[in-house]
């Protein structure tokens, strides 16, 4: 692949990645994260060069509607109040099995054949240092909470 003229590589996924993490537990209040919560670790680039998201999803377990936050910390072990920014929120299909994907990706770069009616790719770029976090926003563990997934590659 060809560099550009001031020699630099373009970024090129070394291996892929796809994680799936059930949120029953994994709760946020609200949409600024205060005080205690019990939010999961998707994706941890706190060691790594990053990755690219391609896809983030997340499969219903219930017929009620769950909103799912997510946030880029650069913390690993607990997303602190005065580290974790909001970077998103997708709600969870309202049939059991049921899957939304979130739609309000960045934009990136990519060059893409225009074949259809989008413009551009949409793909979450997860820089190196930072990590991803997820959490319903609620207060309460649940037991049908639904299952968070995101694809994509590590560079």
């Amino acid at each position: 692949m060809a560099a550009t003229s001031t020699n630099k590589q373009p970024l090129l996924v070394d291996r892929v990645l796809h994680y799936v993490v059930d949120l029953n537990a994994a709760a946020v209040g609200a949409i600024n994260v205060i005080g205690t919560n019990t939010a999961a670790l998707i994706v941890d680039a706190t060691q790594s060069d990053g990755c690219i998201l391609e896809d983030i999803y997340c499969i219903s377990r219930s017929s009620a509607p769950q909103i799912i936050n997510l946030y880029m910390s650069s913390s690993f072990d607990y997303l602190r109040p005065n580290e974790g920014v909001f970077v998103g929120q997708l709600t969870s299909a309202t049939t059991e099995g049921g899957v939304a994907h979130l739609e309000t990706m960045p934009r990136i770069i990519a060059p893409m054949p225009h074949t259809g009616t989008e413009a551009q790719f949409k793909a979450f770029y997860l820089p190196k240092g930072k990590a991803l976090w997820a959490g319903r926003q609620d207060i309460a563990i649940v037991n049908d909470g639904p299952l968070l997934g995101v694809q994509g590659g590590w560079y």
